[in-house]
């Protein structure tokens, strides 16, 4: 697994979650990566005092934060603005639909530090964008093989091609039991130790079948017959028919995976 991360244009061109962002100041700086799902409310960085403030988290400024810096006086503002933006900071955001005021926006826009707004309140914005950032930097693999539902459980079927596990998982979606994906899923790890498995969106509820070509389960079989996503993944590898490997842990996955790949190539 590499390290993951998003990009601060990810933010702006969210359409799920509801973020709402846009673009105040600092567009050279979009490119910048986030590696945590923390977020910061600079408090007393904005009085000068910054021994504890961690740049590489969102910085959120809501209507206190404003309100102090349009207080205060303005040369005094621009000081302890100036020396904030001094750190490598990933991004300023304003929530309540703020107006951030003129030398806030400056001194982003010359440091290169997005500054972005939102019509959210602070507490709900918060919540929604700890809960993107939470879902998009999950540990994540890419495995080939089919995930079906099977009575509640998760099963990950693995092996070489045409060994036929899209045959095994139609058989399975006959019987009642519903696909979450075939050919690409990708497994996220949610803390502390659950997986869970879905399909590349542009397949989604698709089977490919030998003789057949390519097949829509959901058309075919109806809403019942398919999942979005699967938890308690448990799955099983095959190698010329025959059941190999059984596990639900990720570091045994994805390091049985890796074996797989090495000596059977998928």
């Amino acid at each position: 697994m590499n390290t993951i991360s998003l990009s601060i244009k990810d933010l702006l061109d969210d359409k799920v979650y509801g973020l709402d962002l846009k673009l105040f100041a600092g567009e050279k700086g979009l490119s910048h990566r986030l590696y945590s799902s923390r977020i910061q409310k600079p408090g007393l960085a904005l009085t000068g005092y910054t021994e504890h403030l961690h740049p590489d988290r969102l910085q959120v400024l809501g209507n206190t934060e404003i309100s102090y810096l349009r207080q205060i006086p303005e040369e005094s503002a621009i000081v302890y603005i100036e020396k904030l933006c001094t750190f490598p900071i990933s991004c300023f955001i304003v929530t309540k639909g703020l107006n951030p005021p003129a030398f806030l926006k400056k001194a982003a826009e010359n440091a290169g530090i997005p500054l972005l707004g939102t019509p959210h309140q602070s507490s709900t914005f918060i919540s929604l964008i700890t809960k993107f950032l939470e879902e998009s930097l999950l540990p994540t693999t890419h495995i080939h093989g089919v995930l079906v539902d099977v009575l509640g459980v998760g099963v990950l079927l693995l092996g070489k091609s045409g060994i036929g596990k899209s045959e095994c998982a139609l058989d399975l979606v006959i019987r009642g039991h519903r696909l979450v994906a075939d050919d690409i899923i990708h497994v996220k790890k949610k803390m502390p130790a659950a997986l869970v498995g879905q399909a590349a969106e542009t397949i989604q509820y698709h089977m490919e079948i030998r003789g057949l070509g390519i097949i829509n389960i959901k058309d075919l079989y109806g809403v019942s017959s398919i999942r979005e996503k699967k938890s308690s993944i448990w799955f099983s590898s095959w190698l010329n028919g025959i059941p190999i490997r059984n596990t639900t842990d990720w570091e045994s996955m994805t390091g049985f995976i890796q074996f797989l790949v090495s000596s059977y190539p998928i």
